[in-house]
C-alpha cells in the first residue's frame, strides 16, 4: 500500500510518500480502507521529535480518520460500510476502562502516536474503534469531527461542567479545538466569546456562534472580555496554546471561574500567584482527549448537523508534507484534511 512515513525527524521534508506493508490485523482487530485523515498538531510535534518521547521509526501518523471497513471481527461491521475513528486506544479491561473513563487508561494512547496511523491506504484498529456514519456524511468531513470534537466536548461537559447562561471564552477560534469548543458551548446554551489573529477568522468565529470576538494580535483580550461582560469575566476559559496566553486567560476568568487547559502549543512554561488561585477560588483544570461514550453522545449531533466539523483545505497523501507547512503556517481556520 501507499503510505507517508518519517524515518527521521525534522522539517516537512522528512515525510516520504511510498510504499509499505498492508497492516495485518490482529485479534478483536478491524482493517480500514483509509479515505481521509485529518491533520492535528500531534503530528507536527512527533515529526520534529517529542521531549522525552520515543517513536519507532520509520513511523506512520495521523489519529483522525474516516473510511470504509475491509474485515472486522466476527463480521461485527460488514465490509464497506462507512466508518469514522474513535482516535484513542485503550486496554478495555482496566478498572478505567469498565468504569467508562477509557482516556485514563494506564496504556492509554493516541492512534498515530504509538501506532501507525491513518496516512496511508489501510490501517488496523480495535473493533470498538468503529463509528458507523450515514452515508449523507462525507468523509473529509468525518475525517475532521472526531478528535477535536471529543477533546472540546471533554474540556467544557465533564472537566467544566458547563451550564446553560455561562460565558465562555474560547482562544484561538481558527483552531480544531476552537471551532469546537465555540459549537459546542453555543449548543449548549452558553454566551461565546472568541479570539482569533485575523478579521476573517474572527468573521468565521461568529458564523459559528461566538456572540463577541476579539483580535488577539491587536486588542487587550483581558479588557475587551470585561467590557463585553460588564467587568465580571467570564465563568470559563478553553485554553490551549500555552505560555503566550495563560496570564490573559487567568485575568479574564471571574472570581470562581474555571480555566481547561488541554494543549501548549506556545509552550508549556505556566505561573500563578497562589494567592489570585485561592483568593479568587478559581479552578484549574487539565483535559485530555476524551471517552468514547463522549464521541457517542457529540456524534449524533454532528449527524443532525447540530454541530459541523470545519475544513479549511484538504491535500492528497502524495502532499503531506505541504498539508504540514500548511498547519505550520497558522493560516488556516479548522481542520486540514489528506484525501487518500
Amino acid at each position: 500500500m501507499k503510505a507517508v512515513r518519517f524515518h527521521a525527524h525534522g522539517g516537512p521534508d522528512v515525510l516520504r510518500y511510498e510504499d509499505v506493508p498492508e497492516p495485518i490485523p490482529g485479534s478483536g482487530e478491524a482493517l480500514i480502507r483509509v479515505r481521509a485523515c485529518a491533520l492535528n498538531h500531534l503530528d507536527l510535534w512527533q515529526r520534529r521529535g517529542m521531549e522525552k518521547v520515543t517513536i519507532a521509526l520509520p513511523h506512520i501518523s495521523g489519529a483522525d480518520v474516516a473510511g470504509e471497513v475491509v474485515s472486522s471481527p466476527d463480521g461485527e461491521f460488514a465490509p464497506g460500510r462507512r466508518v469514522m475513528l474513535q482516535p484513542g486506544i485503550s486496554c478495555a479491561r482496566c478498572i478505567a476502562c469498565l468504569d467508562g473513563r477509557d482516556n485514563e487508561c494506564k496504556s492509554y494512547d493516541v492512534l498515530g502516536y504509538r501506532s501507525n496511523g491513518g496516512y496511508a491506504e489501510f490501517v488496523k484498529v480495535p473493533v470498538q474503534n468503529l463509528i458507523a456514519i450515514p452515508d449523507a456524511i462525507g468523509f473529509v468531513e468525518a475525517a475532521a469531527f472526531p478528535l477535536v470534537f471529543l477533546t472540546a466536548w471533554h474540556m467544557l461537559i465533564t472537566r467544566a461542567r458547563l451550564r446553560a447562561g455561562e460565558d465562555v471564552l474560547v482562544l484561538g477560534a481558527g483552531s480544531g479545538v476552537g471551532q469546537a469548543a465555540i459549537q459546542i458551548a453555543w449548543r449548549h446554551g452558553a454566551r461565546v466569546f472568541a479570539t482569533a489573529g485575523t478579521d476573517a477568522k474572527l468573521a468565521k468565529a461568529r458564523q459559528l456562534g461566538a456572540y463577541e470576538v476579539v483580535n488577539h494580535t491587536t486588542e487587550d483580550v483581558p479588557k475587551r472580555v470585561r467590557e463585553f461582560t460588564g467587568g465580571r469575566g467570564v465563568d470559563i476559559v478553553v485554553e490551549h496554546v500555552g505560555t503566550a496566553t495563560w496570564d490573559r486567560s487567568l485575568k479574564c476568568l471571574v472570581r470562581g471561574g474555571r480555566l481547561v487547559t488541554c494543549g501548549a502549543t506556545t509552550g508549556h512554561e505556566a505561573q500563578i500567584d497562589l494567592r489570585a488561585l485561592f483568593g479568587r477560588q478559581l479552578s484549574l483544570l487539565g483535559s485530555y482527549m476524551g471517552r468514547k461514550g463522549e464521541l457517542l453522545r457529540a456524534a449524533p449531533f454532528f449527524f443532525a448537523g447540530e454541530l459541523r466539523s470545519v475544513v479549511d483545505r484538504t491535500f492528497p497523501l502524495s502532499e503531506a508534507a505541504e498539508a504540514h507547512r500548511h498547519l505550520e503556517s497558522r493560516q488556516q481556520f479548522g481542520k486540514v484534511v489528506l484525501v487518500v
